[in-house]
Formats: structure tokens, C-alpha cells, sequence
């Protein structure tokens, strides 16, 4: 285990390391061809409908994260204000779940805004939730809102950069890239919780969600059955539901 002491280096330095890779790469912008995903089937009147259904989850996790976090005795915080993070990133996957819907009824750049903020804000808000249960919660309170507002401005930057005619998605991507390897830095902070390995496995349902984003044609392909687009969705789903059950059986950590 690291001390806390050293945590402040373990949250600027990949920072600045991701920052410098960001700037010397060259702009990184939107291929158009990223909407044309390989389920195009409509049912029930719904264009691509695999793939806005597929949706559902995460408002349902979102939906039982909040009944959960308003249930007395569900949780075990050592500090009420832990739960304000869980609160925002439930709250934030049932605005993915409309988001996400309602890019794909139609996807192009101008509806992708909408289903990128609200996944920059489930994102955010677990790290700042790991931040305060790792570092100090006043940390993670202070760091809270700043990093809510850079997660939604690499949204708002990539997509001014597209309607400029320079799309460049280098600051979005190093935003997440930045929240992935603080949430597995994180793993050696001594933890105040029990269930902290459950952070790699919430990591790797995102990871196996941005295979199956890759491999949509190639997924689809095979027998036509799901798309890896659909997939993606429900293994990022997946990842949501996984930080509902931690966050349900973790213990304190006597």
C-alpha cells in the first residue's frame, strides 16, 4: 500500500503525464463514419432498436441506485456526504439511458453531445467518490465540482471543435483516460471499505464495453443476432450495477 501522504502525486503526476501525451499527439477529430453502426434494424416503430433499447439498464441501475442510497441502513457511509457522489452518478446513468436513446434514434455529432455529458458525469462523480473514501472526503468534495465541470467542458470542447471545422476529441479522451487509471491507482490507497478489488472489476466492464464498441461490425456479423454497439451498452450497464453492489456489501474497514 501507498500512504496518503503520497496521494497528491498519484492524482497530479498521471495528470500531467496524460496532459503532455494530449498536447504533443496531433488533433483527434469525429469521423463521421462512427454513426454508422451495424444494427440498423427497426421494431415497434423504433429506428435502430437494439441499440436505443439496449439503453434501459442503465436507468434501471440508476432508478435502484437512488431507492438504495434513500433507504435507511442500505449503505454503510462513514461520512454522509459520501453518498452525494452515488447520488449525482445514479442520477446521471438514468440521464444516460435518455441520452444515449435519444442519439441513436438518430445518431450524428449534435445528438452525440447528449450522450456523452451524462457518462462524463457517472464517470466524475466515482472518482471523486474513490478520491474521498481513499484520500479524505473533504479532497473529494473540493475536487468534486472541478472535476464535474472539466468532464462536461471536454464534451462541450470537442463538439465547438467540430462545429469549427477541427474536431479534436484529444481533451474528451484524455478526461477518461485520466479517470481510468486514477480509479486503478486508487486500488493501492489503503482502502476504508472492504470490496475496494471491485474498482478493477468496474474498470473492466468498461474495458470489455469499449472492445465490444470496436468490434460492432464484426459482432454483427456473426449470425446477425446483437450488434457489439448493443453489447457495449449492456456491459457498461454492467459496470453501473457493479458499483451498486459494491457500494450495497462493502464493510467498514476495522
Amino acid at each position: 500500500m501507498i500512504p496518503r501522504s503520497k496521494a497528491p502525486l498519484i492524482l497530479i503526476v498521471p495528470a500531467l503525464i496524460i496532459a503532455i501525451i494530449a498536447l504533443l499527439i496531433p488533433p483527434i477529430p469525429q469521423p463521421l463514419s462512427y454513426h454508422n453502426f451495424a444494427d440498423h434494424r427497426s421494431w415497434l416503430g423504433i429506428p435502430n432498436f437494439n441499440d436505443v433499447a439496449s439503453n434501459l439498464p442503465f436507468a434501471i441501475v440508476g432508478i435502484l441506485g437512488l431507492i438504495v442510497m434513500f433507504t435507511p441502513g442500505a449503505t454503510k457511509f462513514v461520512d454522509h456526504r459520501e453518498r452525494w457522489f452515488y447520488l449525482v452518478m445514479f442520477a446521471a446513468l438514468i440521464l444516460t439511458a435518455f441520452g444515449s436513446g435519444y442519439y441513436h434514434l438518430a445518431p450524428d455529432n449534435a445528438r452525440l453531445v447528449w450522450d456523452r455529458i451524462p457518462i462524463n458525469i457517472v464517470f466524475m462523480a466515482l472518482l471523486a467518490a474513490v478520491i474521498a473514501e481513499r484520500v479524505t472526503v473533504p479532497v473529494g468534495l473540493a475536487l468534486f465540482p472541478v472535476f464535474e465541470i472539466v468532464g462536461v467542458a471536454s464534451v462541450l470542447y470537442w463538439r465547438s471543435s467540430e462545429l469549427r471545422g477541427h474536431g479534436d476529441l484529444r481533451f474528451y479522451a484524455a478526461v477518461q483516460v485520466y479517470a481510468v487509471v486514477i480509479l486503478l491507482l486508487a486500488l493501492l490507497l489503503p482502502p476504508k471499505y472492504t470490496r475496494g478489488s471491485d474498482l478493477a472489476i468496474i474498470v473492466g466492464f468498461y474495458a470489455l464495453a469499449k472492445i465490444f464498441e470496436a468490434a460492432d461490425q464484426q459482432i454483427f456479423s456473426v449470425g446477425h443476432i446483437v450488434s457489439g454497439h448493443t453489447l457495449k451498452h449492456l456491459a457498461a450497464a454492467s459496470a453501473g450495477y457493479w458499483i451498486l453492489r459494491m457500494v450495497k456489501k462493502r464493510e467498514l474497514v476495522r
